[in-house]
């Protein structure tokens, strides 16, 4: 499989991103980087894309035909503290076939940075994961149920799993 949900690499945990940002930030401040870092996706990620043709293939619930995610996605992107978020339209299955979320943030090493990029990070990897999880990703599943695990506060409904056949015989 090439392309869906099942398939989608999902690169890094909330925790790995985090820590990679995090490092790059602190790289800033004590001065081994001398400029500030554009931390940023568009929308080849996990969280970002509405593609019913491709990413979002087999996310049977309906929502691969709406641009549910990618809003959510930016909306709670901005929210906690991305420095700009970009909705779009296209993508490799062409125009009105996708809807796209991504971001951009700016590191400097301020303690304003790290806070920044530990919610928003925080929220954009998981709210892809989450989804991911809903389409059965086996991955995806154990990443947030890991998230859930560090972080209390975040409640995400697990996918009721059911056997391929049964799924198969409602398409």
């Amino acid at each position: 499989m090439v392309v869906g949900s099942q398939a989608r690499i999902l690169y890094a945990d909330a925790e790995g991103r985090t820590r990679i940002a995090a490092a790059f930030n602190e790289a800033i401040k004590d001065g081994r980087l001398s400029a500030p870092v554009v931390l940023g996706r568009d929308h080849h990620d996990v969280s970002g894309t509405d593609s019913p043709y491709r990413e979002t293939a087999n996310i049977y619930d309906g929502s691969s035909f709406c641009a549910d995610m990618a809003v959510h996605n930016v909306i709670g992107d901005s929210f906690r503290g991305a420095t700009w978020v970009s909705l779009h339209n296209g993508g490799g299955v062409g125009w009105g076939e996708v809807i796209n979320g991504g971001f951009g943030m700016v590191l400097d090493g301020s303690a304003d940075a790290d806070r920044r990029l530990r919610s928003m990070l925080f929220w954009d990897v998981n709210n892809g994961i989450s989804r991911r999880s809903w389409a059965r990703n086996d991955g995806a599943m154990f990443a947030i149920k890991r998230a859930m695990d560090a972080n209390p506060d975040l409640k995400v409904t697990m996918p009721n799993l059911v056997e391929d056949k049964v799924l198969d015989s409602l398409f």
